[in-house]
């Protein structure tokens, strides 16, 4: 028996590089996992630095598993690691005795 439209779930697999933001809506059966909605997207062939086994993934900005079963209209991510650790910068910045900028307020106003 073949499975109707509505056994499908519509999700969105999301890839931010430098430049642009890839969104990629797919069609995957119930019960599809994480790893099945990457591989429908087609991302992973076009963009062979997207490693299954080095990569993180996520569904909404919530890391998440390969074998993570999907809900209809999940948005999955995949990250990118990290230019710099932004722990390292704070410490080299403190190094340096450069004050980091908080808000968006002025640094001079005065208190009310």
């Amino acid at each position: 028996m073949e499975k109707s439209v509505a056994d499908k779930l519509k999700v969105e697999v999301c890839y931010a590089l430098q430049e642009k933001q890839v969104l990629v809506p797919v069609s995957v059966p119930e019960g599809a996992t994480l790893q099945g909605a990457l591989e429908a997207s087609g991302l992973l062939e076009k963009h062979p630095e997207i490693d299954l086994q080095k990569n993180k993934f996520g569904i909404f900005a919530k890391l998440s598993k390969l074998d993570t079963v999907l809900r209809d209209r999940d948005r999955v991510e995949i990250y990118r690691a990290l230019i710099a650790d932004p722990k390292e910068v704070r410490k080299q910045r403190a190094a340096e005795g450069k004050v980091m900028k908080k808000g968006a307020g002025d640094a001079d106003a005065p208190d009310v």
